[in-house]
């Protein structure tokens, strides 16, 4: 670890929402190359589970470092902000996708910092890492210098996948930026313990490229889906089209599949660009697409099916496959739209776990006259079952039957 500069600290890192689902494993993977992390967070179930090594929810290959960075001492979480000083660098994890609604901007800098700001030292580095707003960046410097605090601040936005950050962490290059020298050395000599790809920038062009980088996928996905519908409106399957347009020809590689596209960050950040620039109408687009779809296939089962004489049950209730989060999830707008439409709805996840209606898998295929996936968990692409199923991600290799 980098040397502290001024006063003696007593933890390396500290993460500010440091047991969610950014913040935990960026913790975890510092823990894990030696530092000395402190993880602070507002929800005291999330920080017993992580005092005991224990996930409070799924990632993939971090148990084992979780467990063994706080046996080792090097790990951990607490719900008292004063926390929040023992750390040289101070990494925050806000405002989290889950609690703020649609759009950028909702919460200030000084607004999120809330009651952890009183505790920053001379000496400190203060990183942002969520999505920011244009300018919010600046808006922490001013905080800081407002607060008398000798503080550097860097933003260095996250951008590893869901579920996958043990992986992509250490093999994805990290984008650096602060307005000094000394800032974007510091935030860089900490990231380099995580990965050896560094990417320097200005705050302002972080902040657009943390953004840009989530719209585009999201873009990708509305493109897919509208022609999809075109394809599925032709009787044709768009999945088999897909798979023979990409097929060794790299130009077309970057066609996603079909799908319930959700999530809590690349929705959030296309209507928030939308709003602060009212020329991004690709955006506005993107979102109509995306966030239609639900209803688009609704509207072709109800031209097949009498879905006011049928019980639908609902495959996959996550944002996406492998996915225990179901925030965001467009599943549960197709599921409030056809409460409306079938004679009854039943869903289920295997991973899942805070929706006390799911039931489990057995019991809905027995009930279901028709059966719609949802969330695309590998263990529904070998799904035995005589029923119809509507398969939008065609999982099952079967075609859409929609």
């Amino acid at each position: 670890m980098p040397e502290p500069r001024a006063s003696h600290f007593a933890r390396d890192v500290v993460v500010v929402g440091g047991c969610g689902h950014v913040g935990l494993p960026l913790a975890i993977a510092l823990a894990s190359r030696g530092a000395r992390v402190a993880s602070y967070d507002i929800s005291a179930a999330a920080v017993a589970a992580v005092n005991s090594g224990l996930l409070p929810f799924t990632e993939q290959g971090a148990q084992l470092p979780l467990a063994g960075a706080v046996a080792a001492g090097r790990m951990v979480a607490s719900t008292n902000p004063a926390i929040v000083g023992c750390a040289e660098h101070v990494i925050v994890v806000i405002p989290g996708p889950a609690e703020e609604p649609p759009g950028l901007g909702s919460q200030s800098i000084a607004e999120a910092l809330g009651s952890c700001s009183r505790y920053f030292r001379d000496g400190q580095i203060l990183i942002l890492r969520s999505t920011l707003s244009p300018g919010a960046t600046a808006a922490a410097e001013k905080m800081a210098t407002e607060l008398g605090i000798d503080m550097d601040v860097a933003y260095c936005p996250e951008r590893i996948a869901r579920g996958r950050a043990m992986t992509e962490l250490p093999e994805l290059p990290q984008i650096v930026s602060s307005r000094t020298p000394r800032g974007l050395e510091r935030a860089s000599a900490l990231f380099r313990l995580l990965t050896p790809g560094i990417v320097a920038m200005s705050p302002e062009e972080a902040e657009l490229a943390k953004l840009f980088g989530n719209v585009w996928r999201y873009i990708q996905f509305a493109v897919a889906n509208q022609l999809f519908m075109i394809a599925n409106d032709r009787g044709l399957d768009f999945e088999r089209i897909r798979q023979g347009l990409v097929h060794d020809y790299p130009r077309a590689a970057g066609l996603p599949h079909a799908g319930l596209t959700a999530g809590p960050a690349l929705l959030k950040d296309t209507i928030g660009l939308a709003e602060t620039d009212a020329g991004f109408t690709i955006g506005q687009a993107a979102v109509g697409v995306n966030e239609g779809l639900p209803r688009y296939l609704i509207q072709r089962l109800e031209q097949r099916y009498e879905l006011g004489s049928l019980t639908v049950g609902i495959l996959g209730m996550a944002y996406k496959g492998g996915s225990d989060d179901s925030r965001a999830s467009l599943a549960y707008r197709l599921k409030r739209i056809l409460t409306d439409k079938a004679r009854r709805v039943l869903c289920t996840d295997p991973l899942v776990s805070d929706d006390p209606e799911l039931l489990p898998l057995e019991e809905v295929l027995a009930a279901a006259d028709l059966l719609v996936i949802a969330a695309p968990h590998q263990e529904y692409s070998e799904l035995a079952t005589d029923r119809p199923v509507a398969d939008i991600w065609n999982i099952r290799g079967n075609g859409v039957l929609v």
